[in-house]
């Protein structure tokens, strides 16, 4: 079965960085699709960015120009680089990819920005 796992999550200050990982595993070949949701206590999850084989790239608008997602199709694992943090950015954050037309979840990985 594929297995996302997410790593890189933490506590930050407003106006700081991170930078999250997400390794897929049990799969042949690329994954088609990989992305990024989140979802705060007591909100909806929502699309943070999404990433595509070929490199094309969407971004929700809370996060645009601030936040940047790249993947590495050998290592099938993609990235997250958090900039200009916000306290309004505290969520669990998770990663999804879609492989042979299915969907996979990642866990999660908490980040918190202080204001």
């Amino acid at each position: 079965q594929v297995q996302l796992v997410e790593s890189g999550g933490g506590l930050v200050q407003a106006g700081g960085s991170l930078r999250l990982s997400c390794a897929a595993s049990g799969i042949s070949g690329s994954l088609n699709v990989m992305d990024w949701y989140r979802q705060a206590p007591g909100s909806q999850r929502e699309l943070v960015a999404q990433i595509f084989s070929g490199g094309l790239t969407n971004y929700g608008d809370s996060v645009r120009g601030r936040f940047t997602i790249s993947r590495d199709n050998d290592k099938n694992t993609v990235y997250l680089q958090m900039n200009s943090l916000k306290p309004e950015d505290t969520a669990v954050y998770y990663c999804h990819a879609t492989y042979r037309t299915f969907g996979y979840w990642g866990q999660g990985t908490q980040v918190t920005v202080s204001s």
